[in-house]
């Protein structure tokens, strides 16, 4: 659809015109009222000459719809002029999440195929709406303009950055699931029940649950040299000096379950208000990983006056705690949940700390301005 409207200067020259010509009349004066005359019909003409419609096929596209926060995400504009006379001026803007985003589009000659790239801004973690682009046809002048729509809004998710970090460290034990349902020979967890397919060892039966069935159930188990990784993330405004900060601590966790993920551990990820958990089993792939990211993208920061609903984190998340927050969180509730586990590491956001690492009984903190500092920081304290 297209839309045709005077610009500043074309309401101007109406303005203008309008009493140069009642003025001339009233007065007498022909050269005032001429005057006035041919400002009208200068500003008539502009419109006139954006009535028509342009001879150009536009079309946008956006890619990657999912993209890391800072990531590169492109909007791309296809013009193809099918005027065989004259040459076509575009001005264009795009819409990313309500802002205004500038696109330079070249002189378009008769025939000619032009193919613009333009950069998505990706500053803002979560998801974006694109478009629509508006393609503006200035007139005779600039008097008048005509916007034409472009494309449908389409939504850009934009997940947390995923930063290296190493893994989990090793030798950690694994929180016991309870001894009746310990494997007898190999050391292992129960981590699931499915059904007898032929093939399966007979020996990782489970009696009692195909007994109770009638159906023959296998256990699935967890390897005892994957332990588990639980990732708190709070998730509070009033815990982190900055909304900075809060993306930090965002990357921090992203970074810690994808790493675990990529080698195979259990991972649970949850938000301290519980607005956000999420449980993958060991040997997930990188498209259950994405779900992580995704619920990462989401996560909004909670008002200050929500109290916390996280429930304690049952046993066998408790290999390892990994808990983020900000500097203004209150440590004692965080570091307690993380005392529970075999190993619990607490990784504050501070901006006014350089690398600091310290201890609270077994837990250890880490302290740093920047989420690769508290990485690096990880790396070096506790994956060793």
């Amino acid at each position: 659809m297209t839309r045709v409207r005077l610009t500043a200067r074309g309401i101007g020259a109406v303005l203008l015109g309008v009493p140069l010509v009642a003025l001339g009349l009233w007065w007498r004066y022909p050269g005032v009222a001429g005057f006035g005359i041919a400002l009208l019909a200068l500003a008539g003409a502009g419109v006139v000459s954006v009535l028509s419609r342009a001879q150009v096929a536009p079309k946008r596209i956006v890619r990657p719809r999912t993209v890391q926060r800072l990531g590169v995400c492109t909007g791309v504009v296809e013009l193809t002029g099918t005027s065989k006379r004259f040459p076509v001026w575009f001005d264009a803007t795009d819409s990313v999440a309500g802002q205004v985003v500038a696109v330079d589009i070249p002189l378009l000659a008769p025939g000619q195929q032009v193919k613009v790239e333009y950069p998505i801004p990706t500053h803002t973690r979560g998801l974006l709406s694109v478009g629509p682009l508006t393609l503006s046809r200035r007139g005779l002048a600039g008097l008048a303009h005509a916007t034409t729509v472009v494309g449908d809004v389409v939504e850009v998710r934009v997940v947390p950055r995923v930063l290296p970090v190493r893994g989990l460290p090793g030798g950690v034990r694994r929180g016991h699931v309870g001894a009746d349902e310990r494997v007898e020979r190999g050391g292992t967890d129960l981590v699931g029940l499915r059904e007898y397919v032929p093939g399966d060892d007979l020996r990782r039966l489970h009696w009692a649950t195909s007994a109770r069935t009638g159906t023959l159930m296998i256990r699935e188990d967890a390897d005892p040299a994957r332990p588990h990784l639980a990732v708190v993330l709070d998730d509070h405004a009033d815990g982190y000096a900055s909304v900075a900060d809060l993306e930090d601590a965002v990357e921090v966790a992203a970074s810690l379950v994808t790493v675990a993920i990529a080698e195979g551990h259990p991972v649970r990820l949850v938000s301290w208000s519980g607005a956000v958990d999420v449980e993958l089993p060991a040997g997930a792939v990188s498209a259950d990983a994405s779900v992580v990211l995704a619920a990462l993208a989401d996560l909004k920061a909670e008002p200050a006056e929500r109290a916390s609903v996280t429930r304690p984190l049952p046993i066998r998340d408790l290999d390892v705690v990994a808990v983020v927050c900000g500097a203004k969180a209150e440590l004692s509730g965080l570091v307690l949940e993380a005392g529970r586990a075999s190993v619990g590491v607490v990784l504050v956001v501070d901006p006014v700390s350089a690398v600091a690492v310290s201890a609270v009984g077994s837990v250890v903190v880490l302290r740093h301005v920047k989420a690769e500092g508290l990485l690096d920081a990880w790396n070096t304290a506790v994956s060793r």
